[in-house]
């Protein structure tokens, strides 16, 4: 199993975007982040770009991305959307065109606690989002990531992962009542099993795979489903609704979300490690055995890992399943 073990990175929960991107040179570096025009994402183009990469965002609005990506240097924006198969095809098909290596992939993009979507191949729209369409445009960008001959994959995960492991029998909610937070906590748990396995089948070219836990962030948008008085009663935002920020209970500033995902992208102390699941710009610990259910609320007192999300049995049982759901050979066969 994944050694979940803190390395003192000499960041916190505090730490921003800025403060782990000083001193890091990305100039010549390529780096793909979905869902890199709104939240999260969008911080993650601005750190890398402002460390000199060349950032491509693929996105389903393009004129929306246009407009908030305008003044940024270094990005370029292609059409793409996580729930078309052939969109991610083409989109990956264009990007290899180029014959350039991919340094960097950020899996960022996401949707949260929806009302039951399904996607036209009839898969449960949380899972196909946040995991398949970030599985399938990994394996169709493989050879540039290989070819960049030292890449990371980061797999932006959740400390949601907590409410479900995969449910390898229904992935689909097709023979259980649905669940919002079952589906979400399911999604974010397969972000981290997927970043377990691709790290070991990958490190072989060089290609490391991270997954993480931003925090909450209250105005990235993940948290359109969810309603006011959810987030009042959660402690996530105070009695007036305005956001509550406390670094130290996870409550944090889109900054400081994202300083974890552009650590685990550059830092170069993870050079030799990967299939590690991150918080607060660390690695995190294996979390503490939980009696009973939890809410959104105990996300300020809980951290680390569960042991299910790093299970490396799991890990190649997803990677099957994925490969037989999207209608994919096997991968990765190398260069």
């Amino acid at each position: 199993m994944t050694k979940q073990i803190p390395m003192g990175s000499g960041f916190g929960a505090a730490s921003s975007t800025m403060d782990v991107i000083a001193g890091i040179n990305l100039h010549g570096k390529n780096a793909i982040v979905t869902g890199g025009y709104s939240g999260l994402g969008l911080e993650t183009v601005r750190a890398l770009s402002a460390a000199g990469a060349t950032v491509i965002v693929p996105t389903r609005d393009f004129e929306r991305a246009k407009n908030v990506l305008e003044g940024i240097s270094n990005v370029e924006i292609e059409p793409m959307d996580l729930l078309v198969p052939k969109s991610i095809d083409a989109f990956a098909d264009k990007f290899l065109a180029t014959g350039r290596p991919l340094h960097i992939q950020v899996n960022s993009a996401g949707i949260m606690a929806c009302p039951l979507t399904r996607d036209a191949r009839g898969y449960e729209a949380q899972f196909a989002t946040n995991h398949l369409g970030h599985f399938q445009l990994t394996a169709k960008l493989w050879p540039a990531l290989c070819k960049a001959n030292s890449a990371r994959v980061i797999a932006v995960s959740s400390l949601g992962h907590r409410y479900s492991p995969v449910v390898f029998e229904d992935p689909n909610f097709e023979k259980r009542d649905y669940d919002r937070f079952a589906a979400y906590g399911q999604s974010k748990t397969a972000n981290i099993l997927f970043a377990v396995e691709l790290d070991k089948r990958g490190k072989q070219n060089n290609v490391r795979a991270f997954s993480l836990h931003p925090g909450s962030i209250v105005g990235t948008g993940l948290e359109k489903y969810l309603t006011q008085n959810e987030l009042i009663t959660n402690g996530i935002l105070d009695e007036n609704g305005e956001p509550i920020r406390d670094p130290s209970k996870q409550l944090k500033t889109i900054s400081q979300g994202a300083a974890t995902t552009v650590w685990c992208a550059t830092n170069p102390e993870l050079n030799s490690m990967g299939g590690l699941y991150c918080e607060n710009c660390d690695i995190a610990p294996l979390m503490q055995e939980i009696n009973g259910t939890t809410s959104m609320g105990d996300a300020t007192r809980l951290t680390g890992v569960r042991p299910y999300a790093i299970d490396p049995v799991s890990a190649e049982k997803l990677w099957s399943l994925s490969e037989k759901l999207i209608g994919l050979a096997p991968w990765p066969l190398g260069e």
